[in-house]
C-alpha cells in the first residue's frame, strides 16, 4: 500500500493510553508504509515512545496535548472549550491532510460532534452515520448503520445510509452488489411507521442500491443480506444487545472448560470447535465503528477496547483509506442523489 498516516487519540479509552501500545507495534509490523501520529499527554507520549521497539520509532511521531475529553464530558463542552484535546488535535490533523484518518477510543458523542464540526459532511449527506460490522451464520459480515450518530432522522437520512453502507461494504469487503435491507418490525409492506414506509419507497427507487426490502431483528444475522439500515436509536440498541449475547456465549464457552471433570474431558474433544466458535463470536474482531459521510476517515473504537480490539479498529481505518471510501461515497451520492 502507499504511505498512510493514522492520527491516534490515545487518551480517551477506559483502559488507559497504554492499551494502544501492542496495537501500534502489531500494526507497524504488519504494514511497512504505515505511520502514526500519537496525540495525548506529553508524559504519556514519552513513555510510550520509550517502550516502542527501536526499529519502529522513526515511524511514530507525537503531538503533545494539554486537554483530554473524558467519557463524562458533554459534547458541547468538548467542542467549544477543549480545542487542545487529543481528540480535537487528531481530527485537525485529518482536516489539514497531515493524517489520512483518525482513530479514537474516546467519548462517542464528543467525537461525533467534533468530527462533524471539523471535517464537515460530504455534499448531499445531511448527517454522518456510525457503522460497524457484525458476524452472521454464513461467516460473512454484515454492516449495521446508524448506530447512534443521530437519533433524529427522516426517510431521506435512511436512503443516504443505504447508499453509504452499500459503498462501504463494496469497497472494504469486496462485495460487488451488496444486498441492503431496512430493519423493521415485520417484513410485510403494511408493517412499520410512516418514516420507514417512506424510506422503503425511496431506497427501492435508488438504482445504486441492491435493495431487498424489510428485515426483522431475528433474521438480521442470517447472512441473507449484507447491509442493514436503521435509525441511530434502534441501531444502537440492536448493536449493544448483540454484543451482550456474544459476550454471554463467549463466557459460556470459557465456563464449559472449568466446571466438572467430565465437562473438561468433553471440552478437550470439542476444543477445535469451541475455539472456532469463540473466534467468530469474540466482539474484539468487530471493533471499529466508522463515522461515514464525512470528508475524511474517522473510526471509533470501543471505550473499553482491548489491545487486540484497538488493532482491528486501526485495520478498519487503513482499509477505508486504502480504498478511498469518503471519495467513493461522494461520487455515488452526487451521481444518485443529487442528479437533476
Amino acid at each position: 500500500m502507499s504511505a498512510i498516516t493514522i492520527a491516534l487519540d490515545i487518551m480517551g479509552g477506559d483502559r488507559g493510553p497504554h492499551v494502544f501500545l501492542p496495537a501500534i507495534i502489531q500494526s507497524l509490523s504488519k504494514h511497512s508504509d504505515l505511520r502514526f501520529i500519537l496525540c495525548g499527554d506529553e508524559g504519556v507520549l514519552l513513555d510510550i515512545n520509550d517502550k516502542l521497539p527501536a526499529q519502529l520509532r522513526s515511524r511514530v511521531s507525537t503531538r503533545a496535548c494539554s486537554e483530554v475529553v473524558d467519557m463524562h464530558t458533554k459534547p458541547t463542552i468538548a467542542l467549544r472549550k477543549l480545542k487542545d484535546s487529543s481528540m480535537r488535535v487528531a481530527l485537525d490533523l485529518v482536516k489539514s491532510k497531515k493524517a489520512n484518518a483518525c482513530v479514537s477510543c474516546g467519548n462517542t458523542g464528543a467525537l461525533m460532534a467534533m468530527a462533524y464540526y471539523v471535517l464537515k459532511t460530504i455534499s448531499g449527506i445531511s448527517r454522518p452515520a456510525l457503522v460497524s460490522s457484525l458476524p452472521t451464520a454464513t461467516r460473512q459480515k454484515i454492516l449495521l448503520l446508524d448506530l447512534g450518530a443521530s437519533i433524529n432522522y427522516d426517510a431521506e437520512n435512511l436512503l443516504q445510509y443505504a447508499v453509504m453502507g452499500s459503498v462501504l461494504m463494496q469497497e472494504v469487503e469486496g462485495i460487488d452488489s451488496p444486498r441492503v435491507a431496512l430493519l423493521n418490525v415485520g417484513e410485510e409492506d403494511i408493517k412499520g411507521h410512516s418514516s420507514i414506509k417512506h424510506a422503503d419507497l425511496l431506497i427501492n427507487q435508488c438504482e445504486s442500491v441492491n435493495y431487498k426490502g424489510y428485515i426483522e431483528g431475528d433474521t438480521m444475522f442470517s447472512g441473507d443480506v449484507d447491509v442493514v439500515v436503521t435509525d441511530g436509536f434502534t441501531g444502537n440498541i440492536a448493536l449493544k444487545s448483540s454484543e451482550g449475547i456474544a459476550k454471554l456465549v463467549v463466557n459460556e464457552i470459557k465456563l464449559i472448560t472449568q466446571e466438572t471433570w467430565f465437562a473438561r474431558f468433553m471440552s478437550k474433544l470439542t476444543l477445535p470447535l469451541l475455539k472456532s466458535l469463540y473466534q467468530r463470536m469474540n466482539p474484539d474482531q468487530y471493533n471499529g465503528a466508522s463515522l461515514i459521510g464525512l470528508r475524511g476517515t474517522v473510526v471509533k473504537s470501543h471505550g473499553n477496547a482491548s489491545s487486540e480490539a484497538c488493532f482491528y479498529a486501526i485495520e478498519q481505518a487503513i482499509a477505508e483509506v486504502t480504498q478511498g471510501v469518503p471519495e467513493k461515497i461522494r461520487t455515488k451520492i452526487e451521481h444518485q442523489l443529487m442528479e437533476p
